[in-house]
């Protein structure tokens, strides 16, 4: 599995957006810096997705993070992914008996595929939102969550590199 956190707030995110000619779309923009964090632990292989909304990222939040992971497939001995961050390497951080953390390169976000999850998340539920409590955004990352766990062929889609896979060996 794969693992990363990513910050969700009211500050909207304007996109581009289909309009029919000779219009010009109206988005509501804001700059209210209220935010809460996704946590998500994907496999890319299969498309399972575990993830919880939290308030903050700190080794203790992060240990409660993947004792749910944990949890959610005891039967599994889970090799986790992640990034260097701090809260990652916290001599506090408690890391499940069925369950190893090995470090991605650093400053490569491009090899961690939960990276793809927010995209996703980002251009279907919050492109051109206007979020008019914290609460209501909170609701809308529960649910985009929600949704992307129960469709695992959509996450291994997104998420999945099998195309490296694809190309034969002998290619041009």
């Amino acid at each position: 599995m794969f693992q990363d956190e990513a910050r969700f707030g009211r500050l909207s995110d304007p996109r581009r957006c289909w309009a029919p000619r000779g219009v010009r779309p109206q988005v509501p923009a804001q700059l209210v810096r209220e935010f809460t964090y996704a946590f998500a632990a994907l496999s890319p292989h299969d498309g399972v997705l575990d993830s919880l909304v939290l308030p903050e990222v700190t080794a203790q939040t992060m240990s409660l993070f993947l004792a749910e992971v944990a949890a959610r497939h005891p039967e599994v001995f889970i090799l986790m992914f992640l990034d260097r961050a701090g809260w990652h390497r916290a001599k506090a951080l408690v890391v499940p008996a069925n369950m190893r953390l090995e470090w991605l390169p650093p400053y490569t976000p491009e090899c961690n595929p939960v990276e793809h999850l927010w995209e996703e998340i980002r251009e279907k539920w919050f492109a051109n939102r206007l979020f008019r409590a914290l609460d209501t955004m909170e609701d809308t990352l529960v649910t985009a969550l929600h949704a992307l766990e129960q469709e695992t062929e959509r996450i291994a889609s997104i998420t999945g590199f099998d195309w490296i896979i694809s190309i034969p060996l002998n290619a041009p």
